[in-house]
């Protein structure tokens, strides 16, 4: 477990019918592969509502258990990079120390979560949510703890070229990350903007410090 004395919070969960009155088993539909119809079709998006509270708590504990400067305001959504749905709340934790990332997290309207990671990055919970992905809330949840954990106990690397920034992510035996081309004027600044700053860590950002 990366987020040491973290526990998830214990959630009712909403419980979705099919049009037969039958629950859906989220992540057992599709054995052999979604209809054409299921993309891009929402059906049940309250399915993803725990995950505001599984936000909730990630965001106390660290408050709790690491040296942060916590601003609770729905103006911190502007770090983020992607569109966003209507913004429920936003909280930026800036540690108070210089070579560790921070991380804004944004709950949405759909519901769901947004975290913004470092200076470039951005990470939706779920990725998509359409019937097609066919996502049970738990393992959203597990992405989403996952990514946080990773980025505090410093296993998050940023780059940035002219024409691209990227990402890798490092924990519990795990990876993840990606490269995503800086396609218009405004991307492309961002990205210089930040190689300075991302030089200073050219190892990864460091691990959060504790209080």
């Amino acid at each position: 477990m990366l987020l040491t004395g973290y526990t998830r919070p214990d959630v009712r969960a909403p419980e979705p019918l099919d049009a037969d009155g039958r629950p859906v088993r989220y992540g057992e539909r599709w054995p052999d592969g979604p209809p054409a119809e299921a993309y891009g079709r929402v059906s049940h998006p309250e399915r993803f509502a725990p995950l505001h509270a599984v936000a909730d708590a990630l965001v106390r504990h660290l408050v709790a258990r690491y040296d942060v400067d916590a601003t609770d305001d729905p103006a911190c959504a502007g770090d983020v990079r992607v569109g966003l749905p209507e913004v429920a709340r936003a909280v930026r934790l800036a540690p108070r120390r210089p070579a560790a990332a921070a991380l804004t997290v944004v709950w949405t309207a759909f519901p769901g979560v947004v975290l913004h990671a470092g200076l470039l990055q951005d990470f939706p919970f779920p990725v998509c949510g359409c019937d097609a992905c066919d996502e049970p809330w738990p393992r959203v949840a597990g992405d989403l703890e996952w990514h946080v954990g990773v980025v505090v106990g410093g296993g998050y690397r940023e780059w940035a070229t002219a024409r691209s920034t990227g990402c890798t992510l490092r924990g519990d035996d795990r990876g993840g990350g990606g490269t995503t081309p800086a396609l218009d004027r405004a991307e492309r600044r961002r990205a210089r903007e930040a190689r300075d700053r991302l030089a200073a860590v050219p190892d990864g950002w460091a691990a959060w410090p504790r209080r």
